[in-house]
């Protein structure tokens, strides 16, 4: 018997821990990749922290509570472009397409705003997710930043181009 993905929702401000939780899951598998607060102050109140920058963030719930996944999308409107951050799955959700279904709600925010363009930063260790990035037609682009955080990180910029609308 196949189970149903997880739910797609809009994130409420009491996702604040278990969304912290999924993120430093995902940063534990890399070496020297580590979660710290202080880091993260948006995720104290996740919901209003999207919100007051006229952005979403999607939360796919997992059975038996905590998050299966997570995607934030923001307006940069000096780039005619939507920021996509937050893109974590727990890894029993990893190839579901459930990632994919968080992404298309992004699309769709970045579509009805009008906007010409997605962006993201990546961690330059994480290259199953840039392998994820460029299937859904994301381009790695010049460059890198270093965020001069507890982990060292390194990040690389990845950018895809949406279609007109006539």
């Amino acid at each position: 018997m196949t189970s149903l993905p997880p739910a797609l929702r809009p994130a409420r401000d009491d996702d604040s821990e278990p969304l912290a939780s999924l993120i430093a899951a995902s940063f534990a598998e890399y070496p020297n990749c580590l979660f710290a607060w202080e880091e993260f102050p948006e995720l104290r109140r996740p919901a209003s922290h999207f919100a007051a920058k006229k952005g979403k963030l999607w939360i796919a719930d997992a059975p038996g509570g905590g998050i299966a996944a997570s995607l934030g999308a923001t307006p940069v409107p000096e780039q005619n472009a939507v920021e996509i951050t937050k893109v974590y799955a727990a890894p029993a959700f990893r190839g579901t397409g459930l990632a994919q279904a968080l992404f298309g709600e992004a699309l769709r925010f970045a579509q009805e705003g009008g906007f010409g363009e997605m962006m993201l930063w990546s961690d330059s260790r994480f290259a199953r997710a840039h392998r994820f990035y460029e299937k859904l037609g994301f381009r790695r682009w010049p460059g890198e930043r270093y965020l001069a955080d507890i982990s060292a990180t390194w990040e690389y910029p990845f950018r895809l181009s949406l279609p007109t609308r006539p």
